[in-house]
């Protein structure tokens, strides 16, 4: 068996919101100085050791973009290998709590809202590529300003 420093780099599991509202689609972009700095993605962030991926997801959101968000179905699950380490990515259906604040820039670059021409696969990191396809189907009509039912 090898040392331990041969092993190679454990799976990073992310757990990522897909929010549709009104036609578009809420994207942060990441922080300079982070991984695929500059990059536009769907707002999550990593799961903790032992944690639920849907109560992780509502945590960074929290932290991230200061949202309170429900989560629902899941409408992708991607995996990628990037050179220092693979990527396991859920990604969820989520909307906003009644009440919750509107998203803010709070640990990330940026927060936008963007239209079905704006999802071009060269601004987002490789590994939500895979997602882009049905995220764009539903922005043109088959899923858009459909909500997550509470809990």
């Amino acid at each position: 068996m090898s040392a331990a420093s041969d092993s190679p780099p454990a799976l990073v599991l992310v757990a990522a919101a897909v929010v549709i509202e009104r036609g578009r689609v809420l994207l942060t972009q990441r922080k300079v100085g982070a991984h695929l700095a500059g990059a536009w993605e769907f707002p999550g962030g990593k799961v903790e050791a032992d944690e639920d991926p849907r109560d992780a997801l509502v945590r960074e959101l929290r932290e991230e973009i200061g949202v309170e968000a429900r989560v629902g179905d899941i409408v992708e699950v991607t995996y990628h290998r990037y050179p220092t380490r693979p990527v396991l990515l859920l990604f969820y259906e989520a909307s906003f709590a009644e009440g919750s604040p509107a998203p803010a820039a709070l640990d990330v670059a940026a927060v936008r809202w963007a239209e079905l021409h704006e999802l071009r696969d060269e601004l987002f990191p490789p590994a939500d590529v895979a997602v882009l396809a049905k995220v764009r189907a539903r922005l043109a009509g088959a899923w858009s300003d459909q909500r997550v039912e509470p809990a």
